[in-house]
Formats: structure tokens, C-alpha cells, sequence
């Protein structure tokens, strides 16, 4: 095995670990810093498909600011943790044979996937390419993100403005 193979399965791996541990931690916080290690992981493998520019704005802006703005979401609406004591083992079983069917599925369906030519030039201005094509051909969807962002943190403000009224 190569190392950048080792690297990849350490990489992979603990993208999956994160994920995992965000859906079974109870406290909020730790589930955000278990998407932040997956945030992580996934910049290490843009790093190994030589794109330097988009792992390093998965960085700034996934690790960094989002999980800011979530943070600030859940102190401004003064997340009450409540723990759920609903262990249903048939509903457990179900799930866990949906995620089987699911990662069936997706094997056959990429098994013999031809992806056509090998790409041999995508490193070279990577940043610029992803300029082109952002501001050439996708400033709407870009903006509407910033819009989402935005919306999410006043809808935030509100809740909790909202809360604070009701106290009086």
C-alpha cells in the first residue's frame, strides 16, 4: 500500500468517524465539533486532489464560519439538551437495514461507472477555474447562499428575542 492510500483511508475514515459521532453525541456542542472533524478530514482529501484553494476555504469557511453562525444559533435560542430514553429496537434494526440496502445500492451503482478520460490538468489554476466558473456561470446560487447564511442568524435572533419577551 501507498501512502497516499494510508493517508486516504486515514482521511476517509475519520470523515466517517465524525459524521458517526455527530449523529449519536447528545450535547449539541460536541455534535458540532464532531462536523467540524469531518469538516477537517474532507480538507485533507481536497489537499490530496491537489485542490490547496478549496481545502483551505473548507477551512475558513465551513470549519470556521458556519460552525460559528451555529454556534451563535444555538446560544442565542438557549438550546435545553433533553435526553430521549426511546430505544426501539425495531426501529434500530429497520434503520440499520435501510443503511445496508442504501450502501448496496450505491455499490452496484458505481461498480462499473466509467467516468470517461483522466483529468491530468485540473491542478494547474485551480484557483482561477473555480473563479471562472463561480462568477461565470454560478453567481445566483452563490449569492443565495450568503442569503441562507444570513436568513438562518436573524431567523436565530428572532427565536430568541422571541424567548426573551415571553419571559417577562
Amino acid at each position: 500500500m501507498s501512502g497516499e492510500v494510508i493517508v486516504f483511508l486515514l482521511l476517509s475514515s475519520t470523515a466517517i468517524l465524525g459524521g458517526i459521532l455527530m449523529l449519536n453525541l447528545k450535547k449539541v456542542i460536541h455534535m458540532l465539533l464532531a462536523v467540524v472533524l469531518t469538516f477537517l478530514s474532507l480538507a485533507g482529501l481536497y489537499v490530496m486532489l491537489s485542490a490547496e484553494f478549496v481545502a483551505a476555504v473548507q477551512i475558513l469557511i465551513y470549519s470556521g464560519a458556519v460552525t460559528i453562525v451555529m454556534i451563535f444559533g444555538i446560544m442565542l435560542t438557549k438550546h435545553q439538551a433533553k435526553e430521549e430514553k426511546n430505544k426501539n429496537p425495531l426501529r434500530t434494526t429497520l434503520v440499520g437495514l435501510g443503511i445496508v440496502v442504501f450502501f448496496v445500492t450505491i455499490y452496484l451503482a458505481i461498480r462499473n461507472l466509467y467516468f470517461g478520460q483522466e483529468a491530468t490538468a485540473l491542478h494547474v489554476n485551480n484557483t482561477e477555474q473555480i473563479g471562472i466558473k463561480i462568477f461565470s456561470y454560478y453567481v445566483i446560487p452563490f449569492e443565495l447562499v450568503s442569503i441562507v447564511l444570513l436568513v438562518a442568524l436573524m431567523g436565530a435572533v428572532v427565536l430568541a428575542k422571541g424567548e426573551e419577551g415571553d419571559e417577562k
